[in-house]
């Protein structure tokens, strides 16, 4: 399982241990309301979700990190498969206090970095609700362009995407 570090973060696959502070990130108000709702109880659903990502990492050789500032989980960030779709999407999330500083932009640009150059993937894509701003400037800032409109378990969503050759042209 790789671990990356960006210019401010470190990425690692998330542990058991990280369970506690990873429901406190992902189910904030502020966090949760642009995301799939929660099956469970919020510990057991960051258990759950820590497993499934554990599982990616195995199977697939990738799957969404742990993101760490300063030692502290901040979010998660990386790349999911998503078998509803036969597609990886890079995603992200970020607790409210580390909003705003361009941590997703610096994750995401990581994510599919390695994505695209370390693992071969053809196509990464990313959904969000269509009203969610931030995550779509987040899009447009790493190169993905707008595609469609899904819906992506029973959520109204956007789809952009970006495909190999786009995304080598543009980080060279």
């Amino acid at each position: 399982m790789t671990v990356l570090k960006t210019e401010r973060l470190t990425l690692r696959p998330m542990h058991p241990g990280d369970a506690r502070a990873y429901a406190a990130m992902r189910y904030h108000p502020e966090v949760a309301k642009w995301l799939l709702p929660a099956p469970a109880d919020p510990l057991d659903a960051a258990q759950a979700a820590i497993e499934r990502y554990a599982r990616s990492w195995r199977d697939r050789g990738y799957g969404p990190w742990a993101m760490f500032r300063d030692g502290r989980l901040i979010g998660h960030a990386g790349l999911n498969f998503v078998s509803e779709f036969g597609e990886t999407e890079v995603l992200w999330s970020l607790h409210p206090d580390a909003q705003g500083q361009g941590l997703a932009t610096e994750a995401g640009r990581a994510a599919l970095d390695f994505g695209f150059r370390t693992v071969g993937l053809d196509l990464i894509f990313a959904v969000t609700k269509p009203d969610n701003r931030a995550s779509r400037a987040v899009m447009a800032r790493l190169g993905l362009a707008y595609r469609k409109d899904v819906v992506y378990r029973d959520i109204e969503s956007v789809w952009f995407d970006i495909d190999r050759p786009a995304w080598l042209r543009s980080s060279c």
